[in-house]
């Protein structure tokens, strides 16, 4: 570990003088791409130098405490700030270790999340909303943009279908966790006997791809236009703006027809597709690593479950990490970061066993 934070310091150090070199302050592309690659080494660096402080600290004491003749109170005191320094040491330590751990690459990226009613019936379809409603108050409580991509209603005030995108910093690094089967249990305003009824919703959240994430041959696309249905204005439902494009290779359809421009459908579309054949490739990728994952949702059965709603307890359970919460309203008024903290925190813990266990191996084996 220690070789790697090393050369990492060097790396940091390097790029600082190519910052100052005058063909690199000339080129804008450059500049950035040095800028940022430095900016990304910052918080390793800085946590390796207070380790290498802490350790001098620690190795100061050590030498204090081996001469002799020491005045008793400077022994107390020396042995106090020792215990302190070797505390701090295994604070850093693991601190380095996360900061080393690689980085998932669309963790920076925005995201496009699709939220579809499951089990349950008309049900469902509100509790669709109400993730919809959820994930959008989370949005604005980090000040990201949101806009909806697709939206298929149901009765008032509910889902079979929705795609929206979120635009902020770290939005995928913060959500990627929130895709599986979301399960609420409560009464249905419309349940005269009170019976409590169980539906799900699925939500798939995926980083937004770019034109040079994944590229697309023309070829390899079908789209084909129709007049719009369900709700809109006028013109929307009167012209042919709506936009089905289809990807050959995988069969993956993509609509769009909330805008009346359809070229803007189209855009929106292929926004959608990006981002659906990226997430595909990167599940691949994982599987050949053997890193294999669930996939994203399942078939939206109450029985599969990430997370339970329950209305008459006012409990939410997030079923991968065992944690309950007992204030419901305000985690779907966007109150999600307490959860997401330990969601986050989770993975780490999980890969960080990862890293360690084939050099336990290793060692045993030795």
């Amino acid at each position: 570990m220690f070789d790697k934070l090393a050369a990492v310091e060097a790396r940091y150090e390097a790029l600082g003088e190519l910052l100052s070199q005058p063909d690199v302050v000339t080129n804008p592309a450059l500049l950035q791409r040095y800028g940022q690659e430095q900016s990304d080494l910052e918080a390793l660096v800085e946590a390796y130098r207070r380790y290498r402080a802490a350790q001098e600290s620690v190795a100061s004491y050590e030498q204090t405490l081996s001469e002799p003749g020491l005045e008793a109170e400077y022994v107390d005191l020396a042995k106090e700030e020792l215990e302190a320094g070797r505390l701090k040491l295994a604070r850093l330590t693991e601190e380095l270790k996360l900061l080393l751990l690689p980085r998932d690459p669309n963790d920076e990226k925005n995201v496009i999340v699709e939220i579809r009613a499951g089990a349950g019936g008309d049900e469902a379809g509100i509790f669709a909303a109400d993730l919809f409603r959820m994930y959008s108050r989370y949005a604005e409580r980090h000040r990201w943009s949101s806009e909806i991509m697709s939206a298929n209603e149901g009765g008032i005030g509910s889902f079979r279908e929705i795609i929206f995108r979120l635009n902020g910093r770290n939005a995928y690094s913060r959500l990627k966790f929130e895709s599986g089967v979301h399960r609420v249990q409560r009464i249905p305003t419309t349940e005269a006997s009170g019976r409590i009824h169980t539906s799900t919703a699925t939500v798939a959240v995926l980083p937004e791809a770019e034109e040079v994430d994944v590229q697309i041959a023309p070829e390899d696309l079908r789209v084909d236009v129709y007049r719009s249905t369900g709700h809109g204005g006028q013109s929307v439902n009167t012209t042919d703006s709506a936009v089905r494009i289809t990807h050959l290779p995988t069969g993956l359809v993509v609509t769009c027809q909330d805008e009346k421009s359809q070229l803007k459908n189209k855009n929106k579309a292929m926004t959608v597709l990006r981002s659906r054949l990226l997430s595909q490739e990167t599940q691949r990728r994982q599987q050949q690593e053997d890193a294999a994952r669930r996939s994203q949702v399942g078939s939206g059965d109450r029985s599969e479950k990430i997370r339970t709603y329950n209305f008459p307890q006012d409990r939410l359970t997030d079923h991968r990490i065992n944690m309950t919460l007992h204030r419901l309203p305000d985690v779907l008024d966007g109150n999600l970061d307490a959860l997401i903290d330990a969601l986050n925190a989770n993975d780490q813990a999980e890969r960080l066993q990862a890293e360690v266990a084939p050099e336990a191996r290793l060692a045993l084996a030795g």
